[in-house]
């Protein structure tokens, strides 16, 4: 069993009579933010759960252990399992792979209003499926096409345009020009074989209360 997404004294607190032994669980992507989808375990999936690291839920339909992805190939792949404070709800935060939703949606919720960092994670697919494409079908390829000198010489030309608007304090320039370095930037990233969440979990690593 995995103790890290999970340990023994977190188990014991689980109020599982309280949910007549189904437990909700939100899945979030652990990039984006995003809710995936809502599913139920008990303790049988739960210890599925733990002992794979894919997310396995209790289907009610089919009245059996269902690990999602065990058809389609979607997995949910588990970085850590919290409680709630009444220890009786589930955040399960992970890596997917492909969409969560059958219907064939990043995710089963519908709603159009994301957190507003939450585009920048969906930027940064859209940058990577660029990467192997035709260098006349959008300036992202093109970028790729010319390779590591380019894309670093035009970070290096978006950060002084956003330090002259600064100190021009012309917002709406700020704004214009920082989000032309994010994404140039993104690109070298992923250029050089990087992702945002590694500049992130830098920061992360760097920051002290």
């Amino acid at each position: 069993m995995n103790k890290a997404l999970m340990n023994e004294e977190q188990l014991k607190t689980l109020d599982w009579e309280k949910v007549d032994n189904l437990m909700p669980v939100i899945v979030q992507n652990r990039t984006s933010g995003k809710v995936l989808m809502l599913g139920y375990v008990n303790q049988e999936a739960l210890t599925a759960t733990l002992t794979s690291g894919k997310m396995t839920f209790f289907s009610r339909t089919k009245q059996r252990l269902w690990c999602k992805g065990e058809e389609s190939g979607n997995f949910l792949n588990v970085l850590e399992l919290s409680t709630d404070c009444d220890n009786d709800t589930l955040l399960a935060i992970v890596d997917p792979v492909g969409p969560t939703c059958h219907l064939g949606t990043e995710s089963c919720f519908k709603g159009k209003l994301q957190p507003a960092l939450t585009f920048i994670a969906d930027l940064e697919k859209i940058i990577a499926g660029r990467k192997n494409a035709e260098p006349k079908s959008s300036y992202t390829a093109s970028l790729y096409a010319r390779g590591t000198k380019r894309i670093a010489q035009k970070v290096g030309e978006e950060g002084v345009e956003v330090a002259l608007a600064a100190m021009a304090k012309d917002m709406d320039e700020l704004t214009c020009e920082s989000a032309d370095l994010l994404y140039h930037l993104t690109v070298l990233l992923q250029n050089e074989g990087l992702q945002l969440s590694d500049i992130a979990d830098k920061l992360q690593e760097r920051h002290t209360d």
